[in-house]
């Protein structure tokens, strides 16, 4: 009725919610801010493949987790802090100083002498990065009507894949034929050039809607406070300890951290729900497009990156590839998954609807986590790179569509926090998924070895001893060294068989993981079904719609009113 009321105030022509441009010089910003998305993506698995070569020379082993861990923790925490930041003090300069950041963090790091000067300079590397997904996807929210949002959020995803594919390959080269600074120190000048571009293209208008003093500092104290322990216990649970095992969930240095974390963000909650510039405004929950968006993005970011993650470590054990082309052996899922997510965004913005686009990218997922946990050892290329395939392309629906959602869902005026939160969410729920897929896959390989040993004609009597030595199997290599010193001479012409009994227990362990992307995927797909199929407007209907005076319009302009985005 309160709505009502506003919505019959309004001028009777108020002015359509979107940032008026020319088309080339929206052209330009989209390529400035994809070229920024890129570079973030593109530098997780650069540095993936130098790391081992950068350990070796800083001669930091011991360090090896925190140079990812680092720039994770970082780059998680901040992410709706820019949000809310954004709608407050504008687009643009949020993301110039993400860029900054990013920018001075990379270089920071090829500079590094030491791994503990690396470590903290990859924070400060997530520091920016935190900034560059949700800023750049509200940006696209303002540029452009729901309807044609979705053509151009699919792209995201898009890029997103292609980093996996060419990230290999450049960290690799550089590392091999330059040096790993130049791994951090290639972001600079491609970085620069997006600077450039964002700084001249980019539009600077509106006024802040509110002042520094309002800010929620005892939001962002509380919520920092509860990620920080939250993610340092989900990194934790999956860093195997001395032993080579992975620590259990009732360790104090993962329950532990997780309970405490949970804990404070309870606290969070609470908190945000009175506060008068919250990081995350709990009301938007109320909504119920919303909270489904929210809840099913959370569980298929739990679902979608552990065949992204353990799938080169499959064909790295099982199948003797590199770890840098390794990298290229998942060619069919990031097909999949870039024609997924183009695919689905252009239908959407063609269409005006999205239910049901993403009803069935879900179904398809189901069945290709389903296809997955059927890996074997002796599972032919072909056969593999097909469910890939089918995989792929049913998770990148989920990458395109729910920003679309989300942003439909929301004013204007909100726009980076919802879509910060959504990135927030999305970052969690994997984190929470590669927790969950190493306590399985340790759990799995460990049961399935003795049987798979058995059935290569291992003796009974060795069995035992080589389950203890489980860590060192299921590694690159299988522990092949370990072996020749540890058996008797007896049973060194067993090594070989030892090796494909590992390996095929390395190999259904992984097919087990794919119970997660099943399950959590089966959540996600319950959530899809609550959204409400609404059609998406086009930037003439919401022109049209607030230049009348009738209901569409009074919606239009309801949403018109709050103030636009700064930038």
């Amino acid at each position: 009725m309160e709505a009502e009321v506003q919505a019959d105030r309004l001028p009777a022509a108020a002015p359509t919610p979107l940032i008026s441009l020319p088309p080339r010089r929206k052209l330009a910003i989209l390529g400035a801010v994809l070229l920024t998305i890129f570079l973030a993506s593109l530098d997780q698995t650069v540095v993936g493949t130098a790391l081992p070569t950068i350990v070796r020379d800083l001669n930091g082993a011991s360090l090896y987790s925190w140079v990812v861990s680092a720039y994770l923790l970082s780059s998680t925490v901040t992410v709706p802090i820019y949000g809310k930041f954004s709608d407050v003090f504008g687009r643009k300069v949020m993301l110039i100083i993400g860029v900054v950041l990013f920018l001075v963090g990379s270089w920071l790091s090829g500079a590094s002498q030491n791994m503990n000067q690396l470590v903290a300079f990859r924070a400060i590397q997530g520091l920016g990065a935190g900034a560059l997904f949700p800023i750049v996807m509200a940006i696209i929210g303002d540029l452009y009507s729901p309807r044609e949002r979705g053509r151009f959020q699919g792209l995201f995803g898009a890029v997103f894949a292609l980093s996996f594919i060419v990230g290999p390959f450049i960290g690799g080269w550089i590392t091999d034929n330059i040096s790993w600074h130049w791994v951090f120190y290639v972001n600079v000048p491609v970085g620069i050039a997006a600077l450039v571009v964002l700084a001249t293209v980019l539009p600077s208008s509106g006024h802040p809607q509110a002042s520094i003093r309002d800010l929620d500092y005892l939001g962002i104290v509380l919520f920092t406070a509860g990620v920080v322990p939250f993610m340092l216990g989900l990194t934790d649970k999956g860093e195997p300890n001395s032993s080579g095992q992975l620590p259990g969930w009732t360790d104090p240095n993962v329950g532990g951290l997780i309970v405490l974390g949970l804990v404070i963000l309870a606290i969070f909650v609470f908190a945000e729900s009175r506060a008068k510039e919250p990081i995350i405004p709990m009301d938007l929950f109320k909504e119920r497009d919303y909270a489904v968006s929210m809840a099913a993005v959370f569980a298929f970011g739990i679902a979608m990156f552990a065949a992204v993650i353990y799938m080169p470590r499959f064909y790295q054990t099982v199948r003797g590839i590199s770890a840098t082309a390794s990298g290229y052996y998942i060619w069919p899922l990031l097909v999949g998954l870039i024609g997924g997510s183009i695919g689905t965004g252009l239908l959407i913005s063609r269409l005006g609807r999205y239910k049901w686009l993403m009803t069935g990218g879900a179904v398809v997922m189901l069945v290709g986590g389903f296809l997955m946990t059927h890996v074997t050892a002796a599972v032919p290329d072909w056969e593999l790179w097909a469910w890939m395939l089918v995989l792929g392309l049913g998770i990148g629906p989920a990458m395109a569509g729910f920003t679309v959602v989300v942003q439909n869902s929301v004013p204007m005026s909100r726009l980076g926090v919802a879509t910060s939160t959504l990135t927030f969410l999305r970052q969690i729920g994997a984190s929470v998924g590669l927790a969950a897929a190493g306590t399985i896959f340790s759990a799995s390989f460990a049961g399935r070895l003795p049987a798979n040993l058995a059935e290569q004609g291992v003796p009974q009597q060795l069995i035992p001893q080589l389950v203890k030595l489980a860590g060192a199997l299921q590694n690159v290599g299988n522990g092949r060294t370990l072996l020749e010193h540890v058996l008797p001479p007896q049973f060194q012409p067993l090594i070989p068989k030892i090796i494909a009994g590992a390996n095929n227990a390395f190999a259904i362990a992984i097919g087990d993981l794919f119970w997660i992307t099943v399950i959590s995927g089966s959540l996600g797909l319950a959530c899809t079904l609550m959204l409400r199929d609404r059609p998406l407007k086009s930037a003439a209907e919401l022109r049209s719609g607030a230049m009348t005076g009738g209901a569409e319009g009074q919606a239009a302009a309801a949403q018109s009113a709050a103030p636009e985005p700064t930038y």
